[in-house]
């Protein structure tokens, strides 16, 4: 048997088609009907956090009131002793600097007494020995050498 298409089952089909279509209208309305709620709590959040930082800004305000006076004496002192103590470190390298240059005199002194006494000279001996300690014993490696030259 076949089966026979009639305008009334188009005119169903499209009833239900529109119902579907009205059903999905109705979905998306309540979809932006809770994005609208969540603005609006997201709206709220920002207020009470305002007024929060509000109330907490006053509360600073008050603590500085309350420290006031003598929060700002106490950092003057400290700034004051921080500079005396600057002040300080550079006398202390200040002394620092001109006990160097006493002991640099002094060893320049030493130096000048050394020289009066020939100490220099005796130096200057003693390094020409060395020398010639050297230069002999490069005479003898090459006497050894000649030896040696003479064997082969």
């Amino acid at each position: 048997m076949k089966l026979v298409y009639t305008s009334k089952h188009r005119n169903r089909e499209r009833e239900r088609e529109r119902e579907r279509e009205r059903e999905r209208e109705r979905e998306r309305e309540r979809e932006r009907e809770r994005e609208r709620e969540r603005e609006r709590e997201r709206e709220r959040e920002r207020e009470r956090q305002e007024r929060e930082r509000g109330r907490e800004r006053e509360r600073e305000r008050e603590r500085e009131r309350e420290r006031g006076e003598s929060e700002r004496e106490r950092e003057r002192e400290e700034r004051e002793r921080e500079r005396e103590r600057g002040r300080e470190r550079e006398r202390e390298r200040e002394r620092e600097r001109e006990r160097e240059r006493g002991r640099e005199q002094e060893r320049e002194r030493e130096r000048a007494r050394e020289r009066e006494r020939g100490g220099i000279r005796e130096w200057k001996k003693t390094r020409r020995e060395r020398e010639r300690e050297r230069e002999r014993e490069r005479e003898r490696e090459r006497e050894r050498e000649r030896e040696r030259e003479r064997e082969t």
